[in-house]
């Protein structure tokens, strides 16, 4: 039997020591996973994030029949954002925004929010356009843990129930819907209203708003109308409206198909009180309409009107806006629609200023939820909490008159010039739907 060479390990010798040799290396790596003494762990990436930038992605009309709407909402936007760049950034990043074109279609804004996240790795969403094509990515934005800051829509089902990553800044339609139908009751004596709205979730959550607005005064709309989205097909909705006498309707369309639907109704000698949510685009329904079809026209707003004189001598926000969109982009004339995208922008901001530079996706949210009583030059103060993240309440009521639309600022002399008699004794609601807007919001 040969002998074994002094100092050679054996069979048993050897299979010791490469045990010993695969647990040091396993302690080693393990020692660098945890981060030990003398090994530096890099934390995780946060998407959209770099040294020098923040990146934010965007689907919204740019293109087709509510491209006005997704175009003045970017140019009001980026308006403060190149403003903000110009200055610095934010804690040393600029802000760089992808924008797609969803042509105000749910397909195309699936497709691209679907590409912002995945393609893009955007930092957060900001600045969406429009119920039906929003209300679509809802679980994808709760899925992807991203905010989504700042929706040129009132939609109740981004707001109920509350979801942790939309923050809404601007007041609902609900708010807009019931303050119309408590001016027309309480105020002009009205009881015979009805609805015309775009076939969709943007106006069946107006529709909806109007009914219950209309339910705390044991009244119900008197008819509906509607018509399909992408269409002008407003007749069928107008000849039952018509035949049904009412003194008031309540309009949740865009400006292109209500402006046809008024235009028609006075040529056909129908000429009640209409009444648009700010969705509406205010400013491009008055050129639509022209002097001739402005009669008994009102819109809800959400922001003031910014060429209005309470603006320009008492809001400085809307002269801000007013400023800077003529700097960065001359000739774009100011509207309700680019001011809302700028607070919405101004709104961001602030929440990346108070996140600080170590900027995460969550921290974004806890700083938005810290802003209470922000002013920012509108009337009406922002404010977010951990269980409400819609920033603002109030509803400017504005009137066409003289080619544009002007907030109201007294209901009876309205009523007068409107040839309603005084209401002796005005229907009152039991508790107001929403909080009553601050002076000078009406």
């Amino acid at each position: 039997m040969p002998r074994a060479t002094p100092g050679a390990p054996g069979a048993l010798g050897r299979a010791a020591l490469l045990t010993a040799l695969a647990l040091a290396c396993v302690l080693a790596l393990a020692a660098c996973d945890s981060g030990a003494p003398g090994t530096d762990a890099l934390p995780a990436p946060v998407p959209g994030v770099g040294d020098s930038e923040i990146l934010l992605g965007s689907s919204l009309a740019l293109s087709g029949h509510a491209s006005y709407l997704g175009r003045q909402t970017l140019l009001g936007a980026m308006s403060y954002i190149r403003h903000v760049n110009e200055q610095g950034g934010v804690h040393g990043r600029t802000i760089r925004v992808i924008t797609y074109d969803d042509q105000y279609e749910p397909a195309l804004c699936v497709a691209n929010t679907q590409k912002l996240l995945i393609e893009d790795d955007v930092f957060a969403l900001f600045c969406y356009v429009g119920t039906p094509t929003a209300v679509k990515i809802i679980p994808m934005v709760e899925e992807a843990g991203i905010p989504l800051v700042g929706l040129f829509t009132g939609a109740n089902a981004l707001r109920e129930p509350f979801h942790r990553y939309i923050i809404n800044v601007r007041a609902s339609y609900y708010q807009e819907t019931a303050e119309a139908v408590r001016r027309f009751v309480e105020d002009l004596g009205l009881t015979r209203i009805a609805v015309f709205y775009q076939y969709d979730a943007y106006g069946f959550d107006g529709l909806k708003g109007t009914e219950l607005a209309l339910k705390r005064y044991d009244m119900a709309p008197v008819a509906r109308g509607s018509y399909a989205r992408g269409t002008l097909d407003v007749e069928d909705g107008l000849a039952r409206i018509m035949a049904s006498g009412a003194e008031a309707v309540v309009m949740i369309g865009t400006y292109e198909p209500c402006a046809k639907f008024i235009r028609l109704a006075h040529e056909s000698g129908f000429r009640p009180l209409f009444h648009n949510v700010s969705f509406v685009g205010a400013e491009e329904l008055a050129r639509r309409l022209g002097p001739d079809h402005g009669d008994k026209v009102f819109v809800t707003q959400v922001v003031p009107p910014p060429e209005s004189p309470e603006s320009k001598t008492l809001l400085w926000g809307a002269g801000e806006y007013t400023e800077l969109l003529a700097r960065y982009y001359p000739g774009e004339p100011p509207n309700s629609v680019g001011l809302e995208g700028y607070i919405n922008a101004k709104v961001l901001v602030e929440g990346l200023r108070r996140a600080g530079r170590e900027l995460t996706r969550d921290g974004l949210l806890d700083a938005l939820e810290s802003i209470h009583d922000f002013s920012l030059g509108i009337a009406n103060t922002l404010s977010f909490s951990a269980t409400d993240h819609q920033g603002f309440d109030s509803v400017y009521f504005t009137r066409f008159q003289d080619g544009r639309f002007v907030l109201i600022s007294d209901w009876n002399e309205l009523g007068q010039s409107l040839g309603l008699a005084p209401v002796a004794s005005p229907r009152r609601a039991p508790a107001p739907m929403a909080p009553a807007p601050p002076a000078g919001a009406q």
